[in-house]
């Protein structure tokens, strides 16, 4: 599934509505963590295709059938059900970086972000341009609950944060 984005802050609350209702679509509940993080990764890297390149850029959301539910294909509890991707392609070569904000900063910390809630993120070159993408795990219920609680909060320069 794919959208594309214009070179357009509004284009961020579009691209949430539309990552929302195709999350629904796959089975997955608005209110489910999951879904609340992926909205949040969708906004930061939506964000910064839109405000740092100026360019239209591409949305893909990956979400396996598996991801329906949590006892898919015959898995044993605690074992990770699916794993739900999202990318965003855009037309600036600059390779993104993870930056040090001061806390009086009002922007600087969405790769902070991305990094401390993605199970998995990276880029790489694409043609003209770059592929940003994030992996986030969909554990069974019990898994969840295990790692929550073998969870460290996270620190990134003074501040600390852990993700629930």
């Amino acid at each position: 599934m794919q959208l594309e984005i214009r070179p357009d802050p509004a284009e961020v609350g579009r691209a949430r509505r539309w990552a929302r209702s195709r999350l629904a679509g796959s089975g997955i509940a608005a209110d489910e963590p999951l879904a609340e993080t992926l909205i949040l990764l969708v906004s930061e890297l939506v964000t910064n295709a839109v405000v740092h390149t100026g360019r239209p850029a591409v949305l893909r959301l990956s979400v396996p059938a598996a991801a329906a539910g949590p006892a898919a294909g015959g898995r044993a509890l605690g074992e990770v059900v699916a794993t739900v991707r999202l990318e965003v392609l855009d037309a600036s070569t600059r390779a993104p970086r993870l930056r040090c904000s001061d806390s009086d900063d009002t922007n600087g910390r969405g790769l902070a972000l991305v990094d401390g809630l993605a199970d998995r993120w990276g880029w790489s070159a694409e043609g003209a341009g770059k592929r940003i993408w994030c992996e986030l795990d969909r554990c069974s219920p019990a898994a969840a609950v295990t790692t929550a609680r073998e969870a460290a909060p996270a620190a990134y320069g003074d501040l600390a944060y852990e993700a629930v």
